[in-house]
């Protein structure tokens, strides 16, 4: 029986870090903002200005000053490097990641006072790879978290100067967590690493909304509003080793399981002045909801449930960012990302190695009408973060793999758009 509930205890370990496959992509936690070339060459700070389809995800309010019909296709190439340097004893560690949020919007004029919309994109998730040796292999090895939101929307112009929005998020979500488990935390005998491998989907439904005024013919405000999703998560866990295998253990071996993860409100707000001529300058401010990730309670399908506690808090966020109108082919971006860290160092492990980031941006619109490129670049620095906390009982304390996390990342986006 103790060798039975070391082996559920192990299989219960990667679902329970599920809340927290991550990397850089200048949102906080696990979020993901880099939707739009000309968005992240602003800093994002596009949520009261508006000049393609992307304004789908950032106001879809903006819509209404989007003619006829537009669409647009492109990725975000996000390029992770992160190290460790161990506190005391300890190998160091460093990892490279490459990801690729995509997106894809829609948008339809239908008259002056009603626009539609349709926005396919990434808003959470990315990954980690630490490798299979390093000191935290009984952590996380390798974390990939994905998701898809299918976001149909509708702006109405009121006024002439007011605009509103509305849309549905359908939200699908796919998980790989991969770790090493002792084969003695198991009751299983030897001395082996044990391959753990959980996989799991599920999906959800929110809704988003927003609102865009236009204050004067130099001012103008926004402001974005995405509801909480939550997500029913069912998957497998499954441990394998080929020599223990061969020795009689009582492997491979799966086991069912699901959780509930909900997806964080996030709101956004800004101000855009538009009274130099050819350039347009906004300042913004986000928040996301992560306090409501207080723990992840997983329910297996033999009736164990098992809860590990996560106590993230709020964050909150500030960009700027401009546009400048060199002539009808070109424009130039700029702009600035800070984000805070919704992780506490109570809960803080290398499967999610969130911090304080910076994002410094730049980039290029180009209108060959009626074909439209958008080129940008942000170099991201998270702020150095150390860990200084245990794992549970019949864990080696020299896997802990406490120390200095340091991580950045280099952001290449493209998106081509066309109007009809």
């Amino acid at each position: 029986m103790r060798q039975k509930k070391g082996v559920l205890v192990a299989l219960l370990a990667p679902m329970l870090a599920f809340g927290g496959a991550a990397a850089t992509a200048q949102a906080s936690g696990y979020a993901v903002f880099t939707h739009g070339a000309s968005a992240l060459g602003q800093g994002n700070a596009v949520t009261a200005h508006s000049s393609d389809p992307s304004t789908i995800f950032y106001n879809p309010a903006l819509m209404n000053k989007l003619p006829g019909t537009q669409v647009q296709l492109g990725t975000t190439g996000v390029l992770s490097s992160r190290s460790y340097e161990p506190a005391a004893s300890g190998n160091e560690t460093s990892s490279d990641t490459a990801f690729f949020p995509s997106h894809f919007y829609a948008t339809h004029k239908v008259n002056d006072q009603v626009s539609v919309g349709l926005g396919i994109f990434n808003p959470f998730g990315l990954g980690t790879e630490w490798g299979e040796q390093w000191d935290g292999r009984y952590i996380a090895t390798k974390s990939t978290l994905k998701t898809f939101n299918i976001n149909p929307a509708a702006s109405f112009q009121v006024t002439p100067k007011l605009a509103v929005a509305a849309g549905i998020d359908v939200i699908l979500l796919d998980a790989s967590l991969e770790k090493k488990v002792p084969s003695q935390a198991l009751g299983l005998p030897a001395n082996f690493d044990v391959n753990q491998k959980f996989k799991g989907d599920g999906k959800g439904v929110g809704f988003n909304v927003g609102v865009a005024y236009d204050v004067c013919d130099h001012l103008s405000l926004g402001a974005s509003y995405r509801s909480e999703v939550k997500i029913d998560v069912s998957g497998n866990a499954t441990l394998t080793n080929a020599a223990l295998s061969a020795g009689g253990a009582p492997l491979p071996m799966t086991i069912g399981g699901n959780t509930d993860l909900t997806l964080p409100p996030q709101f956004t707000a800004g101000a855009a002045f538009k009274g130099i001529d050819k350039l347009v300058l906004e300042a913004g401010v986000r928040w996301e909801g992560w306090s409501k990730f207080k723990e992840l309670a997983v329910h297996m399908d033999n009736g164990q449930i098992a809860a590990t506690p996560r106590n993230w808090k709020d964050a909150w966020g500030a960009n700027a960012g401009g546009r400048y109108q060199m002539n009808d082919t070109v424009a130039l971006l700029a702009g600035y990302v800070y984000g805070d860290t919704p992780v506490p160092d109570s809960t803080f492990d290398p499967s999610i190695p969130d911090a304080k980031t910076h994002v410094f941006c730049a980039g290029t619109d180009l209108n060959f009408n009626p074909l439209t490129v958008a080129f940008s670049y942000g170099y991201q620095l998270l702020e150095n973060r150390h860990k200084d906390n245990g794992l549970p009982a019949g864990f080696p304390a020299s896997a802990e793999a406490n120390g200095k996390y340091k991580t950045d990342a280099h952001l290449v986006a493209l998106s081509v758009g066309y109007k009809f």
